[in-house]
């Protein structure tokens, strides 16, 4: 379920939007700010970003060029949102890497197809991309390496699998299950204890920056950002 950070200060819109996304079948996230969408992306890396250029505070073109100058979110495609409509404000949007440009009012409807169409040529359903880094956590995955504040960690190549998996899907929780299937490839049948054995032998190693690999009580486990200084 791709994840859909909407920005806008328009409650009403907002509202809108996040009702008509969810009934598509997306994940929404909500800021009404600029601030607050920095906020979220600090967070959890999204799958794409629809932006208000007419924030209160941050403006939505700074938000962007911030978003594609960060390594970990670079790659998330955005489309703007605003009641602009002279050509100028489009080339200023496409230049700071706006993939599409939606001018206000327009057809939900339509919006949700443009979403479908970005996600798409963004790469194929269900390809996520892991991050550089999560807080002190960073990896490279061509040379299968994993960092932690910068010292070489040993990974056996399961436990990388699955720190990656952790990356690609930060702050979303993954069930047992779904570990099983996605790093062991096996069925859930398999013991699920098997994933707790290597979650708790993968925590171990990352050291300092364990406590970002947390246990949801009754459901799996997720990686989080480390909290905002």
């Amino acid at each position: 379920m791709p994840a859909i950070l909407i920005v806008d200060d328009e409650r009403d819109l907002l509202s809108l939007l996040d009702f008509n996304l969810r009934q598509a079948g997306f994940e929404t996230l909500l800021a009404a700010s600029g601030l607050e969408a920095l906020q979220h992306l600090r967070r959890r890396v999204p799958d794409l970003v629809l932006l208000d250029l007419m924030l209160p505070d941050v403006a939505g073109t700074e938000v962007c060029r911030m978003l594609k100058s960060d390594p970990r979110t670079k790659h998330v495609p955005v489309i703007m949102l605003t009641a602009k409509g002279e050509e100028v404000d489009k080339v200023v949007g496409f230049e700071l890497g706006a993939d599409d440009y939606v001018t206000k009012p327009f057809s939900v409807r339509e919006l949700v197809l443009r979403v479908r169409a970005v996600l798409r040529r963004a790469g194929p359903a269900g390809v996520e991309r892991a991050p550089d880094a999560v807080g002190p956590i960073r990896v490279d995955v061509e040379a299968h390496r994993a960092y932690v504040q910068d010292e070489e960690v040993v990974l056996t190549p399961l436990e990388f699998r699955l720190l990656v998996t952790f990356m690609e899907r930060v702050g979303r929780v993954q069930s047992r299950e779904q570990l099983l299937s996605d790093v062991w490839e096996m069925s859930s049948e398999i013991e699920t204890r098997t994933v707790d054995t290597h979650v708790k032998r993968l925590r171990e190693k990352l050291g300092g920056a364990r406590e970002l690999l947390e246990t949801v009580r009754g459901i799996g486990y997720r990686l989080v950002e480390p909290a905002a200084a």
